[in-house]
């Protein structure tokens, strides 16, 4: 135990400046975000590119071409929220997706992130990389549920913020770990926000049917 607090420490202090920026950008995303602001997607855009780089250089190939992706997906969420704004001005409203596309989904993932890692493992050396594909390519649907405002994202992210906080631990990048750590409680907190949401307009289009 005093050899991983140790450890854990030394990983602390030596935490470059770049990781730092990346951090705080990835704080204000998430915190944005639960509260449906469109700059989210700004602090998004840099904090992935930084973490493009930083992943890279410590061979998590997959995880680097999920920050590459995540900044494309920053435009793109952007331009959903603003397109998907009412006439009157309200929000894009909280999407909920049946039990059953979620049972097709992640065992889908999983299984195309073992293939990836079969694959990966002919060109990389890394004892991480069904972890870094499986956290790829679930990330990259998650990340399409919140552009589409998909109430369950809240649930996926909350189990791959558990997964990436273990993988960046293993390979160095203990203030990331810790960031993904508390991510695990963001994703509680908006998930509650975004559901308070979606109750809401549930309420309001059945009083609305029973009207009519």
């Amino acid at each position: 135990m005093d050899g991983f607090l140790s450890d854990f420490i030394a990983q602390i202090a030596g935490t470059s400046p770049l990781e730092w920026v990346a951090v705080v950008l990835a704080l204000g995303y998430v915190l944005l975000a639960a509260k449906q602001n469109s700059w989210c997607w700004a602090c998004a855009f840099v904090s992935t590119g930084i973490y493009t780089w930083l992943f890279w250089q410590v061979t998590l190939p997959f995880q680097a071409a999920l920050n590459l992706f995540y900044m494309a997906m920053a435009g793109y969420g952007y331009y959903q929220w603003s397109k998907g704004s009412t006439a009157d001005g309200q929000v894009k409203p909280v999407r909920s997706w049946a039990l059953w596309i979620h049972c097709l989904i992640v065992p889908a993932m999983l299984l195309l992130a073992w293939a990836l890692a079969q694959v990966a493992g002919s060109q990389f050396i890394s004892d991480y990389l069904l972890l870094d594909a499986s956290i790829n390519l679930l990330s990259v649907v998650t990340t399409f549920m919140v552009a589409h405002k998909i109430l369950q994202n809240w649930v996926y992210w909350f189990f791959i913020n558990l997964a990436s906080a273990y993988l960046y631990l293993q390979v160095g990048y203990a203030l990331s770990a810790c960031l993904f750590l508390g991510y695990v409680g963001f994703s509680i907190f908006g998930y509650y926000q975004w559901f308070s949401q979606w109750k809401a307009q549930d309420d309001r289009q059945s009083t609305a049917t029973a009207v009519t």
